[in-house]
């Protein structure tokens, strides 16, 4: 498990571009064979990615948890960004199709993946909530052709949709020809979020913009690559086609509404 420290805003100008990328990009998580996993001291949350190539894959438990499973203290949310697979958990298979979402709650015990390619999101959980899927989420039409940023926001784990103790998270599909993901752009002064890029070409990239409003660094981000965007860190994208991202957080509320908008022309 890679372990990153949290960091604050008066950092990043000092950061070269590697730096950076060590520091807030998350790649290499799909990898045939293996669950790859990522710990960050922002908001505790951790990233992961399960490829099953030969067989299933289990979800381990990395000793930097100190608990005695993933889950005892902790929930998690699955979505297949491959060809449909499986996922199992506690004996109960569940179907994903390209796209779908599993919500697993705190106090499973095991965890098996089969088939598919599985994006993996916890966050810290004091409360148990059913395991669940999600195939027919809630949609939300956002943007528009003249901004390159038509898109559809689908919202699994929220207050309206499946039950989670902290943890909130969707997938964004852009229209063909739009690469805007999000903009305006803001920020989550409360919570931590995470965004995981796909649907690209091996060519194709996104120009990911992180930092303070009026510092703003960017990552050049490939397919089944995430950025882990602090609390203060704006965060939205431009890339070379249309894509899709899975955005996900964690920390003190649920608000799906809780942002601070930044305005284009603050943005430096």
């Amino acid at each position: 498990m890679d372990v990153r420290h949290a960091t604050a805003p008066d950092q990043i100008p000092g950061m070269t571009t590697e730096q950076l990328r060590a520091r807030f990009l998350a790649g290499g998580l799909f990898r045939p064979g293996e669950v790859r996993l990522l710990y960050s001291h922002e908001d505790r949350l951790v990233l992961g990615g399960a490829l099953p190539a030969a067989g299933p894959l289990t979800l381990p438990n990395p000793p930097a948890l100190g608990s005695a499973t993933f889950l005892e203290r902790r929930e998690l949310g699955v979505v297949n960004v491959g060809p449909p697979g499986t996922v199992t958990v506690d004996g109960s298979v569940f179907e994903l199709g390209t796209r779908d979402v599993l919500y697993v709650g705190r106090g499973a015990l095991d965890v098996t993946f089969e088939g598919g390619a599985f994006y993996l999101v916890s966050t810290t959980a004091h409360t148990s909530h059913p395991t669940t899927l999600s195939k027919d989420p809630e949609r939300l039409a956002l943007g528009g052709r003249e901004g390159a940023n038509e898109r559809v926001v689908h919202k699994h784990i929220h207050e309206g949709g499946v039950r989670s103790c902290q943890l909130v998270l969707g997938v964004t599909v852009l229209a063909p020809g739009s690469m805007w993901n999000t903009m305006p752009c803001h920020t989550h002064h409360r919570r931590t979020e995470a965004y995981l890029y796909f649907g690209l070409g091996p060519d194709d990239r996104v120009v990911h913009l992180m930092g303070e409003p009026a510092q703003t660094r960017n990552l050049v981000v490939a397919d089944r690559e995430a950025v882990v965007s602090p609390p203060w860190s704006v965060h939205c994208g431009f890339g070379t086609r249309s894509y899709a991202f899975v955005w996900a957080m964690g920390g003190e509320n649920q608000d799906y509404q809780d942002m601070v908008p930044v305005a284009i022309g603050d943005l430096r």
